[in-house]
């Protein structure tokens, strides 16, 4: 038998690393504490049905990316690919909605994706985040941004550019998802096996699809 390895995707902190992380998340969550987040902290693994639901069946995460298993009951486990879902489930779980108002909640940890290892990302990899839960208002998205811009300018990065993109309200995604199914079902043979099953399913993913295709979207 050969010398054992850690697993492809996956890799050592080792001690002169560990500063580095410790510097990051010391100072994430001074920032985060200041700005009346409070940190949660979920199970590495949930009910497979969570995130079924709660991110989709017609994901690339749901269908392809999860570490799912059977447990010795035979319930199906999955590690956490994200922890939105978890987070939401707590909420619900211990009821942390009934004090009223909204819900500031971070979190930090490792997380689980079975997707081809390169170069920066890995099967197990580590995400900090936070939830703003119970509010509608769009300025705790402008919140998010700012804290997140003032982690990375604490930690010394500079020339930093911010991208903003919206897949529209629900009314917008009705009618660009009727009105892509109708371009795309001509061509539904000459979609990949994933985008063919995607166009009754969730048409909007198909955007995300890798594979060439022999038709140009206008």
């Amino acid at each position: 038998m050969g010398e054992i390895q850690a697993l492809r995707g996956t890799r050592d902190i080792l001690p002169d690393e560990v500063g580095y992380w410790q510097l990051v998340e010391a100072r994430a969550r001074e920032i985060l504490d200041r700005s009346a987040y409070r940190e949660i902290r979920t199970p590495i693994f949930e009910q497979t049905e969570l995130f079924a639901r709660g991110i989709g069946e017609a994901t690339d995460v749901v269908g392809k990316e999860m570490y799912s298993f059977p447990d010795r009951k035979g319930r199906s486990i999955t590690l956490r690919p994200e922890n939105t879902a978890g987070v939401v489930r707590a909420l619900i779980e211990q009821k942390l909605y009934a004090s009223g108002g909204v819900q500031r909640l971070w979190y930090i940890g490792p997380m689980f994706r079975y997707e081809r290892p390169q170069a920066g990302r890995q099967r197990q990899f580590h995400q900090l985040g936070l939830e703003a839960i119970g509010s509608a208002d769009p300025r705790a998205d402008a919140e998010a941004i700012a804290i997140a811009t003032e982690i990375l300018q604490g930690l010394g990065l500079v020339q930093l550019r911010l991208e903003i993109n919206s897949v529209g309200n629900i009314e917008d995604r009705q009618g660009y998802r009727q009105a892509l199914v109708e371009y795309l079902t001509p061509y539904k043979d000459e979609l990949d096996p994933d985008s063919q099953d995607r166009l009754t399913r969730n048409p909007l993913r198909i955007l995300d699809s890798k594979d060439k295709v022999r038709f140009v979207l206008t």
